[in-house]
């Protein structure tokens, strides 16, 4: 029988947000109406408390037992377990798609619904993840663990803007998993806001790392990426927000790494006197 979207709780929907956007086995536990699966952006950020702490649960453990590089190339490795590589292909996707389909708006949309992936994808992935796994390495395993905690829901929360910002740039026909994503309202939008702005605003208090940047370059990252998507689409598609929500989380991970630049500190030190 279906069920309309506001005949259902708020626990249907998370447990949606779970099944969709990692590999874990909640399904099994229970399934909440189809219908649910129009909402899980609202609770994107906290499926990012999920895979970011499964990431940086395996960043501490290993780091205690193997060489730090090998713990942090072990932890993303788990994280793309964790969430089937699912951000992943999306910017593989994304990649082949821009960067093959040039400026005509079909063509982008079908290089990014085709399966296969090409030369702009595998290059891009290299390249996301050598970024990933070197920026980590220069980390401390503790400020390591931290980032990785405050990066996954605060990437997944600005990301999630798109769906509020774009039209999706599809029909539900044609979108690859038969759903597009509700607009949110206000309540949602709040929601998301604290899931994403919670760890974020704890990691700062604690290590007193300089806010402006880690708070405004992430944002600065995803408009950029929004006016590309808008000016070839039109609207965003799941592919684009997964790609969008890789580099954003990238830009922190860019920046934190770079607070133990000595130059880096003391441009910040100079522009806070």
């Amino acid at each position: 029988m279906e069920v309309k979207l506001d005949q259902t709780h708020w626990y249907d929907r998370i447990w949606a947000a779970l099944i969709f956007f990692t590999r874990l086995p909640f399904w099994r536990l229970y399934q909440p109406p189809r219908e649910c699966y129009r909402t899980v952006v609202e609770h994107w950020p906290l499926a990012g408390w999920l895979t970011g702490g499964v990431m940086a649960l395996a960043l501490w453990v290993g780091s205690m037992f193997l060489p730090y590089a090998v713990a942090v190339v072990l932890a993303v490795v788990v994280r793309l377990l964790t969430t089937g590589a699912l951000h992943e292909d999306g910017l593989a996707d994304f990649l082949d798609g821009f960067g093959g389909g040039g400026s005509d708006r079909s063509r982008i949309l079908d290089i990014m619904k085709d399966s296969h992936i090409g030369t702009y994808g595998v290059l891009g992935l290299i390249v996301y993840e050598l970024l990933l796994v070197t920026t980590l390495c220069c980390m401390t395993p503790t400020m390591a663990v931290l980032t990785i905690l405050a990066a996954d829901p605060y990437a997944k929360m600005v990301t999630a803007q798109l769906v509020i910002m774009m039209p999706y740039a599809r029909t539900e026909e044609e979108a690859k998993n038969r759903t597009v994503y509700r607009k949110m309202n206000w309540q949602a939008g709040i929601s998301l806001a604290v899931q994403g702005l919670l760890p974020m605003g704890a990691f700062l208090w604690y290590t007193g790392i300089a806010w402006e940047l880690v708070i405004f370059l992430p944002c600065l990252t995803m408009y950029l990426l929004y006016r590309l998507i808008w000016n070839r689409l039109h609207g965003y598609t799941g592919d684009c927000c997964g790609a969008v929500c890789l580099l954003v989380e990238l830009t922190v991970y860019l920046v934190v790494c770079s607070m133990s630049n000595p130059v880096t500190s003391h441009i910040l030190t100079l522009a806070a006197l």
